[in-house]
């Protein structure tokens, strides 16, 4: 696919925000893009979102409420959502970013995004001594991937309409993971949910991680 119109991508980190909110920014920037591909107009920005959420369980449209395996979670807010995927937790020390983007802008499909996004996760953990990888069945991004102990510490789940995306990744950098026991992650029973910290055993800087990552994506999106 070849890239038209001129990119231009602007960054808003919003900091700990709750879920809703930050569904309602992106939901007004993906209708304008939508609305400026419809005119025409082949120059409109795109935006790369970063946050943390307030203790959240969103349930994607394909996913089963059966993966909830804990019914009763005071504190934890409940959203049903329009992205693909099953279900999943976000929380403080979990990085949440939403690429706004028209991918036709970029030159490339739907699929080849989600590769790029994986990509900017598995170059980011290499940047902190952590080995990471694809599994087939599956999207998001894996430590000891070649293993049946494989552990997931990124979560994918995208929706696009018309090459314009939403929605996006949560990167576990230093969550509270107990939280994942609310759920079954992602619809998957026999695999765990892992962070940077746990795998480092170690405190870890959520700024600084997220800085990586954020130039990790951007060298990707070129």
């Amino acid at each position: 696919m070849e890239g038209s119109g001129e990119r231009k991508l602007i960054f808003k980190p919003l900091g700990l925000t709750s879920y809703k909110d930050v569904w309602k920014i992106q939901t007004v920037l993906f209708d304008s893009i939508l609305s400026a591909k419809q005119k025409g107009n082949n120059n409109h920005d795109n935006y790369l979102i970063t946050c943390e959420h307030n203790h959240v369980i969103t349930l994607g449209k394909s996913g089963k409420e059966s993966n909830i395996t804990i019914h009763e979670f005071p504190g934890v807010e409940y959203v049903r959502i329009d992205r693909g995927g099953d279900i999943t937790y976000h929380g403080p020390g979990q990085l949440v970013v939403y690429p706004i983007l028209d991918l036709e802008q970029f030159g490339m499909g739907l699929k080849t995004y989600i590769f790029l996004i994986e990509q900017a996760v598995i170059d980011t953990l290499k940047s902190f001594d952590i080995e990471s990888g694809r599994i087939k069945e599956y999207t998001g991004v894996w430590v000891d991937y070649q293993s049946a102990t494989s552990r997931k510490i990124a979560a994918v789940g995208v929706r696009s309409s018309r090459y314009v995306t939403m929605h996006g990744l949560a990167f576990n950098i230093k969550p509270d993971l107990t939280y994942f026991n609310l759920i079954v992650p992602c619809g998957i029973i026999d695999k765990e949910v892992t962070s940077i910290e746990k795998e480092l055993g170690k405190e870890v800087d959520f700024e600084k991680v997220s800085e990586v990552f954020r130039l990790n994506l951007l060298r990707l999106l070129g």
